[in-house]
């Protein structure tokens, strides 16, 4: 159970997105999960297209659906509306910000938060003025029909809709997005202000936090199983294992007094790892159990990351990669591969030429 300090503005927050993941190149998940077309026969990898649900509060992955590497994530997003409730508020960035999944939203009682989709023009001249650079305005429905909706469900959205936009600047060093505009169907500017809006929006940036530490600190960005029914039981053991471990950073936040972010998710999983076989072995003796599991804890709960707002993080990586020719070609039909200084001397050499 979520305490009621970690909800925005008393209310629960969920955030959507979506990844993909890298699998074994078998027979049987290149059929079920076919690689990108612009990788070569025989050269690529299958890939899945992932959409999960997290919680904003307590990070936990709620739920998850996943395709093809060529499905849509908006499809897979309409599956996962059985996992928000009435009176949830959620958070996505603008592949998923649509008439259609704002009006279905609104039709179930939620809310949402989301930055507008690029091919949407936004004019700040038309609607109700609500301040610099926020107004109330409408949009209308569209005339064509989206690809993935039926025509009856395209029917049965409203003719408009009333939502609230805002244009945020920003200037925190390191940050690669100088303006965004936010779109929202939380109208009531008392109780939702500009600004609680735009830190709502800022901490979106938690969910890609989410998936680096299942896919990297959990090594699930390229997947062992080389069989679809294997794939989708190393899929549910990731899942079960990160849930577990963001149970443990909730418990001893609640327990310690310690802010949730402060946890380290790297140092809680090193520090489980530890402690598992220790516990294990008092099955039968529950006194020493409880002992050792609110030690745990308290392990947990001291292991804090340094406070650094607005910390720059660029997506780069230091170590290098190790320097062999490319596999542009399958395998057996490589004869003769050169030896990687050659490769790259005469690699060079050209370069030079040119």
């Amino acid at each position: 159970m979520t305490p009621s300090s970690n909800l925005w503005q008393q209310r629960v927050v969920k955030i959507v997105d979506g990844t993909t993941l890298s699998m074994p190149d078998t027979p049987a998940n290149q059929k079920r999960w076919p690689q990108s077309n612009s990788q070569k026969e025989g050269c690529g990898f299958p890939l899945i297209r992932l959409v999960g649900l997290f919680s904003l509060a307590s990070g936990a992955l709620l739920q998850t659906l996943t395709d093809t590497f060529f499905s849509n994530e908006n499809n897979l997003f309409e599956g996962l509306f059985e996992c928000l409730e009435a009176g949830d508020v959620l958070l996505a960035d603008r592949n998923f910000c649509s008439y259609s999944n704002l009006s279905l939203l609104l039709r179930k009682k939620l809310d949402a938060v989301m930055r507008m989709h690029q091919s949407r023009p936004a004019d700040f001249r038309k609607g109700q003025a609500l301040g610099k650079n926020h107004r109330l305005i409408r949009w209308q429905k569209p005339t064509k029909k989206p690809r993935a909706m039926s025509q009856e469900q395209f029917e049965q959205l409203p003719p408009h809709l009333t939502l609230r936009m805002l244009r945020l600047y920003i200037s925190a060093p390191g940050f690669r997005t100088r303006k965004i505009l936010l779109v929202t169907t939380l109208l009531d500017t008392n109780l939702y202000p500009p600004e609680a809006l735009a830190e709502l929006y800022r901490r979106r940036w938690g969910v890609e936090l989410f998936f680096r530490h299942i896919k990297t600190t959990m090594k699930m960005e390229v997947l062992r199983c080389k069989s679809p029914a294997m794939v989708q039981r190393e899929l549910a053991m990731h899942w079960i294992a990160y849930n577990l471990v963001r149970t443990l950073m909730l418990e001893a936040s609640i327990c310690y007094h310690v802010t949730l972010d402060r946890i380290s998710f790297k140092g809680t999983v090193d520090t489980l790892r530890q402690w598992a076989p220790i516990i294990a072995r008092t099955q039968g003796k529950p006194k020493r159990r409880s002992t050792l599991i609110n030690a745990l804890l308290w392990v947990i709960a001291t292991d804090q990351v340094p406070l650094r707002p607005n910390r720059r993080e660029p997506r780069a990586v230091k170590r290098r990669p190790k320097a062999f020719p490319l596999l542009n070609q399958p395998r057996h039909r490589m004869k003769d591969i050169p030896h990687r200084d050659k490769f790259y001397s005469r690699r060079a050499k050209k370069a030079r030429l040119n």
